[in-house]
Parts: structure tokens; C-alpha cells; sequence
């Protein structure tokens, strides 16, 4: 399984008495969503699954991508590392699937499955971690296939 962690692109700070599933894509997250979305388009299977937060700032981000997605309502902020791994069946499905979150719950899940020390890992906005769940002999291994970020790409 080959499962891709977007973490969605910069947003517009929480007004107070704001809704905070309703913060909308700054202008520089705009073009971080863009710049991201080029890159993983060419890597994509045609078949790639893609799951959303509800929040206006995740659907924003996998609106530049340019493919259909389907909304999920637990990985919306406050979501667990329990809830994403069974909405993308990890790491059973054989697809690819590409999840446009937030943090902590991607940090906390790329921790989760590489067996890392700490309690989350760090994700930058707009960034993309792409993992992948082998078999070596009887031994399930989650590997990183990469680590991109829209400022190198």
C-alpha cells in the first residue's frame, strides 16, 4: 500500500468567534497547493484514491490537484491516528491513497508507523510524506518512499 500524507497549504489565521473548518487558503497557500499539486500529478497512479478533510482549507488544497476526491469527516482537526488508518484501510488496501489532513493527527501517524520515539513527527504546510507498507519475509515494514515540500520543488 502506498499511503501519501498532504498536509493542507497555508491558511488564513482563526478570527476570533471564526469557524475554524471555514479558513480559506491564503494567496501564498494557493500557490503552495499549486506547486504541490504539479508534482504529485506526475507521480500518481490514474487510480489513486483521495480522501479530504472537511475543512475549506484541506478541500481548497485538493481542489488544485484537479481530481475528484471524497470528503471525510474524521480526518477533520481533532481526528486520531485511528480514525485515518481505517478510513485508508492501512495496510490492507493495495492502492494508493492520498490523504489532504492536518496536523498533529499526520505527524502523529507518520510517528505511528515508523515506530518513531516521539509522539509526532513535524509537517510542514503543504509538504507531502509518501509511505509505503511492504512485506520482507513475514515482516511488515513501512518504508519512506519521499518527503516533499512546495519550496524545493
Amino acid at each position: 500500500m502506498n499511503l501519501i500524507l498532504w498536509r493542507h497549504a497555508e491558511a488564513h489565521d482563526l478570527r476570533e468567534g471564526g469557524d475554524d473548518l471555514e479558513r480559506p487558503l491564503t494567496p501564498r497557500g494557493e500557490k503552495q497547493a499549486k506547486r504541490m499539486s504539479q508534482w504529485l500529478d506526475r507521480q500518481l497512479p490514474e487510480l489513486t484514491r483521495i480522501l479530504v478533510s472537511p475543512a475549506l482549507r484541506a478541500e481548497q488544497t485538493a481542489h488544485a490537484l484537479g481530481r475528484k476526491f471524497k470528503i471525510r469527516p474524521e480526518l477533520a482537526p481533532g481526528g486520531t491516528v485511528a480514525q485515518l488508518l481505517e478510513a485508508v484501510q492501512w495496510p490492507d488496501d493495495k492502492a494508493t491513497v492520498l490523504v489532504v489532513g492536518h496536523q498533529p493527527m499526520l505527524g502523529q501517524t507518520i510517528a505511528r508507523l515508523l515506530g518513531l520515539n516521539a509522539s509526532e513527527c513535524a509537517v510542514k504546510r503543504a509538504a507531502v510524506w509518501w509511505l509505503r507498507c511492504r512485506e520482507r519475509g513475514a515482516v511488515q515494514q513501512t518504508v519512506v518512499v519521499t518527503v516533499q515540500s512546495p519550496e524545493v520543488l
